[in-house]
């Protein structure tokens, strides 16, 4: 009994997560704050509903599973909205202006120099 309802919360909190995502998905004023909000509700609310499941249907082979799709999801996720955010902004995808400051910016327009071989 107890189980289950540790597990409901971890459940509930992480859809909670997932649907404040969603409205930021909405909300927010570019690429780059929303794939924040996307990449850190996917990664945190996907591992509290699989530690909701795995304290509900608790087995040894379920907390194994679980502990490795938790570290799964929490890298991919990271790694998946770091990457978005990138191509979007090497494809001309600008912050939006209340964005402060834009330290890609200087780094774009820099030329590239020749490549130095040691």
């Amino acid at each position: 009994m107890i189980a289950t309802v540790i597990g409901s919360a971890f459940l509930i909190l992480g859809a909670v997560i997932i649907a404040s995502a969603a409205i930021g998905l909405v909300k927010l004023p570019d690429l780059y704050t929303r794939t924040s909000a996307i990449g850190t509700a996917a990664g945190l609310g996907v591992a509290l509903m699989i530690v909701g499941v795995v304290v509900i249907d608790f087995s040894w082979l379920s907390l194994l599973k679980g502990v490795i799709a938790v570290t799964a999801q929490l890298l991919t996720s990271a790694i998946g909205s770091f990457a978005l955010a990138r191509a979007g902004y090497l494809s001309g995808s600008r912050p939006a202006p209340i964005t402060v400051p834009d330290e890609l910016a200087h780094d774009s327009m820099r030329e590239p120099g020749p490549v130095s071989e040691s």
